[in-house]
């Protein structure tokens, strides 16, 4: 029997429920994969720097890859595994609730744009013949299993 939680709420927290985390991971999508360049941005003290990476890469959510620039030594990059691109949606959520219920006097910092036309996009819940369902129409069901 395994002491993993039953929720996939509260197992996905076990990895990415640090608040360094979601912030490692928004520096990585925006083209930060080193180390140095993610801590000075994120101003992250560079031991929970180090951990929160380490967890990362340990629950496949970025994998490493080594870099050696001239007269330095070998070091590592990050970079995100197809667990870690699934992470999108997550970070775009979390961007328009605070876009929307924690606002900026002087407007989002980022927008969310289609590569190919530039328009706007928001985060929703798609059925599987991809339409949008309003949030009043949405139900959290308990499977049986569950327990």
């Amino acid at each position: 029997m395994s002491d993993d939680p039953s929720c996939s709420i509260e197992r996905s927290l076990q990895v990415l429920g640090e608040r360094w985390s979601l912030l490692i991971l928004r520096q990585i999508f925006i083209g930060q994969h080193r180390f140095a360049e993610i801590q000075a941005e994120l101003g992250v003290a560079p031991n929970l720097l180090s951990a929160r990476l380490k967890t990362l890469v340990e629950a496949g959510v970025l994998r490493m890859r080594p870099y050696q620039e001239a007269g330095s030594r070998q070091r590592q990059s990050y970079h995100l595994t197809d667990a870690g691109r699934d992470l999108l949606p997550i970070l775009g959520a979390f961007q328009q609730w605070g876009d929307r219920y924690r606002p900026r006097p002087s407007g989002p910092s980022v927008a969310r744009r289609t590569r190919t036309t530039g328009e706007p996009l928001h985060v929703a819940f798609v059925t599987e013949d991809g339409r949008e369902v309003d949030l009043s129409d949405v139900d959290m069901l308990v499977t049986r299993d569950a327990a």
